[in-house]
């Protein structure tokens, strides 16, 4: 008996529109029957999972990560399996899980591939798989354009951050973890819930999404020209191990600012500062690669 499958694919990512027809073709050779679902908005992706969720066995999104972040309130809703098309720039959730960037390959995890649970983190009521932060990686967000995207891929991070850094200032922010309370001054505080962000930057060295905790760290610079030596530590998670940098790890975190700041979670601006963090653990399941030991992607 084929598998029945709900297929959500955002046609304005960086492959949609060229890819969505291939992928269709790759799935039904695969076993599986698909009942396909667009839409101009993001934000009715949730609604659409709801609506399916008597008619489907799993839920297969193609895009990139705001994609899968647009969705996931729907995914926890129903708890129905995720299967991922990587079809964005970044990809940071697929890199995470180990999951191909060749369509044919990931078509074929989601047909062949074991089913894993992760966890996801939480801030002001929104889920998110990745990271969420504010400071600089607002600021990238919000000057990162989609024809950037599209024409450069994922470079187009790395220009866009040496186009903002110059212009960082610090900003004070209180982080409340347990019974402590830390003053810092700050041009960027991310918390973690995978390893992947940003297009390929890790959190820190050994973070995982099924580790039921979140990884914070806190960028403590005095001058933007001291954000350039940490950029290439940053690929490995080894930032963390710099004076500069501040790293805490807990289940739940509260971080507050002086005045409102804008949040983004998985590349998307969602909610903004007084901000509660927690860490939901095994909160779905993933079509991941058999055999895959999701701490080994580090």
């Amino acid at each position: 008996m084929s598998r029945r499958a709900l297929l959500l694919v955002n046609r304005h990512s960086r492959h949609g529109q060229q890819a969505v027809s291939d992928a269709i073709e790759q799935l039904k050779k695969l076993g599986l029957e698909l009942m396909e679902e667009s839409t101009e908005d993001p934000m009715h992706l949730p609604e659409l999972i709801r609506r399916y969720r008597q008619q489907v066995d799993l839920i297969i999104v193609g895009g990139g990560d705001g994609t899968l972040n647009a969705a996931v309130d729907g995914i926890v809703d129903t708890q129905l399996p995720l299967g991922i098309l990587p079809l964005g720039t970044a990809n940071d959730l697929a890199r995470t899980l180990g999951i191909p960037t060749s369509l044919a390959d990931a078509c074929q995890v989601i047909a062949t591939g074991q089913v894993k649970q992760i966890d996801l983190g939480w801030v002001n009521g929104k889920h998110f798989f990745n990271v969420a932060s504010l400071g600089l990686s607002v600021q990238i967000t919000q000057k990162l354009t989609k024809e950037a995207k599209r024409r450069w891929g994922i470079f187009a991070y790395a220009a866009t951050a040496i186009q903002v850094i110059w212009q960082t200032r610090p900003f004070s922010a209180e982080i409340r973890l347990n019974d402590e309370v830390i003053h810092v001054k700050t041009v960027q505080i991310a918390v973690g819930n995978g390893r992947y962000y940003g297009g390929g930057m890790a959190v820190t060295h050994d973070a995982t999404i099924d580790d039921q905790r979140l990884d914070l760290y806190s960028l403590e610079l005095r001058h933007w020209w001291q954000m350039l030596p940490l950029i290439p530590t940053m690929r490995q998670g080894r930032h963390t191990e710099l004076r500069s940098v501040r790293s805490l790890h807990g289940r739940e975190f509260e971080v507050s600012t002086r005045k409102h700041r804008p949040i983004n979670t998985d590349g998307e601006i969602t909610t903004y500062t007084p901000a509660r963090f927690r860490v939901v653990p095994h909160a779905i399941t993933v079509l991941v690669p058999a055999e895959t030991d999701l701490s080994n992607f580090t």
